[in-house]
């Protein structure tokens, strides 16, 4: 039995029919871009996390740009300010943040579940500091009530990183902050209703995914929807009418007739994800494989089942020689990327360990209990 890594056309197979329909459709409106299609899911996404606002934009980076150089316009954040961030992220992070003429300041990662060490939030602080962003890295929201109840003692802007979090919940919290919580009555909040604003990712293999990029803002904040809304659109708020210096990245409006369709299918997706990962937690028992820790299972949405090992190499070549897929996500962490060549000297020493000894396995909607049991099978035997 061969296990590819992650079975896109599976995936997308599922839903063949419906995207037939939904192409044709958009073949017929003669309209295509920011058509009605985009705001169906705007308006979709935004309930689904429990928000007011969703605005598509053209990928996960512009996202998070978008939201900072919006904050940007309202004055809340200055050219040079600092932003607070995770060093153990996919570089697409740091890079709004410097793209925005933003100062990253990176904090070394918690060794058990990959996220924000919050010991050490206090120490990167200084006067220039005004945001902080959290990563849901690998589907697993990040401690939420220490960094909001850290963002309110210190007066500092919370933009979620939550590309690979999508519908992943955590228990309302007194600690979220005051223009969020959209539905007070809910006893769960999502990822994307958790800060000031959020950055999505749609990129394929994301857990809600297109079939090419995408990406969206989620905020309850009316002023910051309104400017990325233009930011995304030449500056524009009527056709011809440019009120900013703005961007182009705009959500595709198939892309989002797409991810319209496949968004009803999220929870299920994301709660059979859950299954298989408790299925790994459970029952992987070979003492050489450094499992996850999951606080709790409904906070993490398994985008990827990570585990490490100090024999990465070794371990991955085997895995391939038994058939089951496999990926590093990721190799090497953003200061230690020549794009950065200013923080190559830098010391984190978890977040650098982490990044030398992860390995992601097979986890999907689509595997069958029987490939489940293969992979559980072969990582056992090595």
């Amino acid at each position: 039995m061969k296990i590819t890594f992650l079975d896109l056309h599976k995936i997308n197979t599922r839903f063949e029919t419906e995207f037939q329909g939904v192409f044709q459709s958009f073949l017929d409106s003669g309209y295509y871009i920011l058509g009605n299609s985009v705001t169906e899911f705007e308006n979709a996404f935004a309930n689904y996390c429990g928000v007011k606002h969703c605005i598509g934009v053209g990928n996960g980076l512009d996202a998070l740009r978008l939201i900072l150089e919006g904050y940007k316009m309202l004055g809340k954040l200055t050219e040079g300010d600092e932003v607070i961030v995770a060093a153990n992220t996919y570089i697409a992070t740091i890079l709004a943040i410097k793209q925005a003429g933003l100062t990253p300041v990176l904090v070394d990662a918690e060794a058990e579940t990959f996220g924000f060490d919050c010991s050490k939030l206090e120490q990167a602080m200084s006067p220039k500091t005004k945001a902080i962003m959290p990563v849901h890295l690998y589907g697993q929201i990040t401690n939420m009530d220490k960094v909001n109840a850290f963002a309110i003692a210190h007066n500092l802007l919370v933009i979620e990183d939550a590309a690979q979090a999508h519908g992943a919940k955590i228990p309302n919290s007194k600690f979220q902050k005051t223009n969020t919580g959209y539905d007070k009555s809910s006893h769960f909040l999502k990822a994307g209703n958790l800060g000031d604003a959020a950055g999505f990712s749609f990129y394929p293999t994301k857990n809600l995914g297109a079939l090419g990029d995408g990406g969206a803002v989620t905020t309850n904040d009316e002023e910051l929807a309104e400017v990325v809304k233009m930011l995304r659109n030449y500056g524009a708020k009527t056709k011809y009418v440019n009120n900013l210096e703005g961007f182009n990245s705009r959500l595709d409006e198939l892309q989002a007739a797409l991810l319209l369709v496949k968004l009803k299918q999220l929870d299920s997706d994301n709660n059979r994800r859950r299954e298989i990962a408790k299925m790994y937690l459970t029952q992987l028992s070979n003492k050489k494989i450094i499992l996850p820790t999951v606080p709790d299972v409904d906070a993490h949405v398994f985008h990827l089942f990570v585990v490490r090992t100090d024999s990465r190499d070794e371990f991955q070549q085997y895995l391939t020689k038994s058939g089951v897929g496999s990926l590093i996500h990721y190799p090497i962490p953003p200061h230690r990327q020549k794009a950065f060549s200013e923080w190559n000297q830098l010391s984190f020493p978890v977040t650098d360990r982490i990044h030398n000894t992860v390995l992601s396995i097979p986890i999907s909607p689509v595997m069958t209990n029987e490939e489940v049991q293969r992979v559980i099978e072969v990582v056992d035997s090595y």
